[in-house]
């Protein structure tokens, strides 16, 4: 049990929820340029100590997690105030996606980041707390008429999700610009999921 007074302990609280705010405020910056950037470089970033940093981030893999949890955070807040339960569901799926690439915007890293080769199960369970929000826009444009009540629903996600990598790549690569992405997605999904006439 800690001997410090009430105060302290609030204190040494709140200074340690700053110092992991400004860490991944700078480690987000740091690795935006310098995707294979080290935890020292961060440090140096954040104007803290090696050693604070790894007293909230015991990891290169820890401190990345926790940018990921954070803007993946930012995302589910941002579809949550999207009303993706109005109007023409495919429409709502490219307000979806467009919400990615403002995430994107926000957190640059996510894209010059080279992540691990996932399985289709890892990848589900990494976009896991934005799926909920995509199954619900697809069901309600089977049932409405807007996406093709034919089409599985497992491959309308799977479809969306792997438009959505394939995007991000070419705009990794410089093939593609971030405008230019989004217009595609703008284009491609409603023409992917419609019902054929």
């Amino acid at each position: 049990m800690s001997s410090l007074p009430p105060s302290a302990q609030r204190r040494r609280r709140i200074d340690g929820q700053q110092n992991a705010a400004t860490i991944l405020d700078a480690a987000g910056k740091v690795l935006a340029v310098r995707p294979d950037a080290g935890l020292t470089e961060v440090a140096k970033a954040a104007g803290v100590s090696r050693q604070t940093v790894y007293a909230h981030f015991p990891s290169r893999e820890a401190l990345i997690d926790a940018l990921i949890t954070q803007a993946t955070a930012r995302v589910v807040t941002a579809l949550e105030a999207a009303e993706l339960d109005h109007g023409p569901a495919d429409q709502a799926l490219v307000r979806l996606l467009e919400i990615g690439w403002e995430a994107l915007a926000m957190d640059p890293f996510l894209l010059q980041m080279t992540t691990p080769e996932q399985t289709p199960e890892q990848d589900r369970e990494r976009h896991a707390p934005i799926l909920g929000h995509v199954h619900a826009v697809v069901e309600r444009g089977q049932r409405e008429g807007d996406i093709d009540p034919e089409l599985p629903t497992s491959w309308v996600l799977a479809s969306i999700f792997a438009i959505g990598h394939a995007t991000g790549e070419e705009v990794r690569a410089g093939r593609m610009t971030s405008t230019a992405a989004i217009d595609v997605l703008r284009r491609t999904i409603p023409r992917l999921i419609r019902p054929s006439n």
